[in-house]
């Protein structure tokens, strides 16, 4: 009987079948997929942390867990490349063209944001407009306290400038949150004939805007104070209202709550700049 021939695969060609095969699957991108994994969920506990830990006074927060949600798309995209095949490719280059300019945006308008983070005043201003925040049933919030204690450290250095307390009451607020200062600041020793209010408005615009009919903006020097992330909007808002003769002086502000804060901050310059208030 005669023996059955084997035949073998030349090492050269299993080479091939073994590349070819592995060129037919589906191919994978772990690497990106676990970038946008951890990218997401990082945005998710911090979205976690303000809401249980770190109070707030908006719910601008919550905005972190939609950029959790589309980090979390971007990584399932990653690993089914499939999924991202079915998208039109008009869909796909838009989404580029846009996450390109958002970024270069970004970088834009927090690099101007920072630029103004460590303002300083010189001494002797005619007046100072402290810029409010909300004043909570136990009294001036984290970032109001700030601006305050800041206040203080001047009007104490500056015995004849006349402090302008502006801001109205919320929604959210047992008082209008000038009230609230101008107590805060009595208690702290500043004189209450130092002391002016403005308890109307409701933004920064209008702030500024109110404070405006309790000097002259145009001769009277004027330091105004706000948190070191709020003081480049709040400098142009004023600069564009025709105040001559201002001054920043930053306060400080709550690191865990920068990045929130930062965030929101561009927002707020890009509606004002195109609502013409910068």
């Amino acid at each position: 009987m005669k023996r059955r021939k084997e035949y073998l695969i030349p090492l050269e060609k299993s080479k091939r079948v073994i590349y070819l095969e592995q060129r037919g699957k589906e191919k994978k991108h772990p690497v990106m997929a676990t970038i946008f994994a951890v990218l997401g969920i990082v945005c998710l506990l911090y979205c976690a942390c303000i809401a249980l830990f770190m109070g707030y006074g908006t719910k601008f927060f919550l905005i972190w867990g939609a950029i959790a949600a589309v980090f979390a798309g971007l990584s399932l995209l990653a690993v089914h490349p499939a999924w991202l095949a079915k998208i039109p490719f008009w869909l796909k280059g838009a989404f580029v063209v846009c996450s390109i300019i958002g970024l270069l945006l970004l970088v834009l308008v927090e690099g101007l944001i920072l630029s103004q983070f460590g303002a300083k005043a010189e001494a002797g201003a005619d007046y100072m407009i402290v810029l409010g925040a909300q004043w909570k049933q136990s009294g001036p919030s984290y970032v109001l306290q700030k601006r305050l204690d800041k206040a203080i450290t001047y009007l104490e250095q500056n015995p004849e400038t006349i402090v302008i307390v502006s801001g109205g009451q919320g929604s959210n607020e047992p008082i209008a949150e000038a009230e609230g200062m101008k107590g805060y600041l009595m208690e702290k020793g500043i004189a209450e004939e130092r002391i002016l209010t403005e308890n109307k408005s409701a933004n920064t615009c209008q702030n500024l805007a109110y404070s405006s009919q309790l000097l002259d903006k145009e001769n009277d020097s004027v330091v105004l104070v706000t948190n070191n992330f709020h003081m480049y909007r709040a400098l142009s808002i004023a600069k564009k209202q025709g105040y001559l003769q201002i001054e920043g002086l930053s306060a400080g502000s709550y690191p865990a709550m920068l990045p929130n804060n930062l965030l929101r901050e561009f927002f707020g310059v890009i509606k004002d700049f195109f609502v013409g208030n910068l």
